[in-house]
């Protein structure tokens, strides 16, 4: 069971308005076992006059599960979109521009703490170096408090930017 997400309520109103009186399902159309919902979704995005990014629903689910992360612990986020914390760390939780934007600030995410303790788990594992290769690019000054963005050789971290749009391409490969 999931909770039933705020942004999601007045559309699922709306569809159930829609609905005809009796009906026991608000939305009927895509029941059958037969209905193939990638290839239906890929023509609705082309009828809106846009290109669906590729593994079209692996890209939802990695969006929708990096932006529970921030509000909720892992644990919980896991247990609705049912993978396990590794799966989640290694195949869906992505790394935003935000991110960056609010560590530099020094803001905080919801849920951050569960989700770097499992990362810590998994690194632990796979650390071969040391620190020393990290380097400040600025100096902070004394007063300020604020983090700074460091420079990590890149054999120890792939980092990709992601546009502020959100995380999901805008065009198949």
């Amino acid at each position: 069971m999931i909770p039933l997400f705020p942004e999601l309520k007045p559309l699922l109103l709306e569809a159930f308005e829609q609905a005809e009186p009796g009906s026991q399902y608000v939305i009927n159309r895509y029941r059958q076992r037969n209905s193939n919902l990638r290839t239906q979704l890929q023509r609705i995005i082309h009828r809106a006059g846009l290109q669906p990014w590729p593994k079209l629903f692996q890209n939802l689910r990695s969006t929708r599960e990096t932006e529970l992360a921030e509000q909720f612990p892992i644990h919980v986020v896991c247990k609705w979109i049912g993978n396990s914390q590794p799966v989640a760390i290694e195949h869906y939780l992505q790394l935003t521009d935000e991110h960056f934007e609010r560590a530099v600030r020094g803001e905080p995410i919801v849920g951050a703490e569960v989700a770097q303790n499992a990362a810590q788990q998994i690194a632990e594992g796979t650390r071969n170096g040391t620190n020393q290769e990290m380097e400040p690019t600025s100096q902070p000054t004394e007063d300020s408090g604020d983090f700074e963005l460091v420079h990590v050789d890149s054999k120890h971290c792939d980092i990709k930017k992601i546009p502020p749009r959100g995380v999901e391409p805008l065009f198949s490969d």
